[in-house]
């Protein structure tokens, strides 16, 4: 199910910056603890406010694809099992991300970082891969 050009753009680019935020972060993250510099430490929090500030803006993005992609897609039948791959990573970046936010626990805390990096980077895998997998099948 084809989106608008301008849609589709603004979806590509939301999902680029969250990808180049969060490795962003991760580097500074990473940089701050071996360096011990309050400039890293500046790095990571300007990043991850950032960071924050695009997903708000991509959870619109993927609410509005419910009614215009997902339905429509899964009605049809078209690229279920990379479609619903895509939903799940969503999902658990949003739970993940609330957890992050909200949750002061420093028991859950370190595992729902390392679940939101990981299950972020895999969806940064597969976006490319739904897309290509969506393209080739005829309309």
């Amino acid at each position: 199910m084809r989106l608008s050009t301008s849609f589709r753009y603004s979806l590509y680019a939301a999902f680029a910056a969250l990808v180049l935020t969060g490795a962003g972060w991760l580097v500074a993250d990473w940089r701050k603890d071996i360096a011990g510099d309050e400039v890293w430490q500046q790095v990571a929090a300007n990043m991850l406010m950032v960071h924050g500030g695009i997903a708000m803006l991509a959870l619109l993005l993927v609410g509005a694809l419910v009614p215009v992609h997902l339905r429509r897609s899964w009605r049809s039948g078209k690229n279920l099992v990379s479609g619903s791959v895509m939903a799940t990573f969503n999902a658990v970046l949003i739970v993940t991300a609330f957890g992050l936010y909200y949750l002061g626990s420093e028991a859950v805390r370190p595992w729902m970082s390392w679940i939101h990096l990981g299950v972020g980077f895999s969806l940064a895998l597969m976006f490319p891969l739904h897309i290509w997998l969506g393209r080739r099948e005829p309309r």
